[in-house]
């Protein structure tokens, strides 16, 4: 039988945030999704800690796909499936959404012919299949083409680009069914505080001083402690039931997040593992899950936070911040959130996953 592959696949290779992936037309790929998962792990030469053979980078921020079909819902104007490619082990997972990646989608899904451009701006509503939820992102479409060049800069990216407004509603328990699934703002597992909070992001979030940190180590360093990342392990398989996620063994959920006072002007100070690596930044909706736990009197968050007086959170991360904008009705609760991302587009043309 001949390989229906040999030919190379379509692919866009897309900078979203601080992460990339590889964007594909979901027609282009398998429907089946264990064959699906089992051409992605060619695609980024997974399992290998290096991924040697194939595209991803070695680390969980550039093994990322993103699978964009036309809209399924009439309040959408494009599909966004959003998959993890594990780095070293054999496992593809759906079981959350990206929002760094998300900045890519608009952009991608007009290279890609799957929405038509505008002559200046470009709203384009993303329907993000992981979760259910509807994005709104603007992107900058001079002359009816996307444009990457612009003034925009955001932390863990060098130089600027075309800003990508993102805007999010209805994200509360966007994966456990609740903004605080347990019932509780804080729960007590191994003797550890924590606030287990979805706000379109599952989180278990903690003071780093109950683990013995500052919060402000070097990623590099988090990456070695094998015993802390032990502990942090033991705290996020008991989450998982707690948050309605059943055994989270071999899910990416929930994102372990360290807080600490912040220490360049911002909101909080951020350290997240997602699940077992140290994020290099923060997620996009890890952070807006992050504001809204500082919001919570009685959190490990809000006993730590410094909370802005107009609703701009700057979530400190270990290169920089991401700025989070909450909206918030008149008991303070947060009903809307918004970021500004940049994306660019890396490489059009064909992947050969063997």
């Amino acid at each position: 039988m001949s390989d229906p592959y040999q030919d190379g696949i379509p692919c866009l290779w897309m900078r979203g945030g601080t992460s990339k992936a590889a964007c594909f037309n979901a027609a282009d790929l398998p429907s089946d999704p264990a064959a699906r998962d089992a051409l992605l792990l060619a695609v980024m030469g997974s399992p290998d800690s290096r991924q040697i053979d194939g595209i991803g980078g070695a680390d969980p921020l550039t093994s990322k796909v993103a699978v964009l079909s036309p809209a399924s819902r009439a309040d959408a104007d494009v599909d966004y499936l959003f998959l993890q490619v594990f780095v070293d082990q054999p496992l593809v997972s759906d079981a959350q959404g990206c929002g760094n990646i998300l900045a890519a989608v608009g952009p991608a899904a007009i290279e890609m012919g799957l929405f038509p451009a505008q002559p200046a701006e470009t709203p384009i509503r993303i329907h993000m299949r992981n979760t259910g939820e509807v994005a709104l992102a603007r992107i900058f479409t001079p002359e009816g083409r996307v444009s990457y060049s612009g003034k925009a800069a955001i932390d863990g990216v060098p130089g600027s680009h075309a800003p990508v407004p993102l805007m999010f509603q209805n994200t509360e328990g966007s994966m456990c069914g609740a903004l605080l699934p347990s019932g509780n703002a804080v729960d007590v597992i191994d003797g550890i505080a924590c606030t287990l909070i979805d706000n379109g992001m599952p989180c278990v979030i903690l003071r780093a001083d109950a683990m013995g940190l500052s919060g402000a180590e070097p990623r590099d360093e988090m990456d070695q402690a094998e015993a802390l990342k032990a502990r942090l392990e033991s705290i996020r398989l008991q989450a998982g039931p707690l948050m309605n996620l059943g055994d989270v063994t071999h899910k990416s959920v929930p994102k372990m997040t360290l807080v600490s006072a912040p220490r360049s002007g911002g909101a909080i100070k951020t350290l997240s593992f997602i699940p077992h690596r140290c994020h290099a930044s923060i997620g996009v909706f890890a952070a807006v899950t992050v504001a809204t736990a500082c919001t919570l009197p009685g959190t490990p968050a809000a006993e730590l936070a410094v909370l802005p007086a107009d609703g701009r959170f700057a979530i400190e991360h270990p290169s920089g911040a991401a700025e989070v904008l909450l909206e918030t009705d008149g008991a303070g609760r947060a009903t809307g959130a918004g970021t500004l991302r940049t994306a660019r587009k890396l490489f059009a043309g064909r992947v050969f996953p063997r």
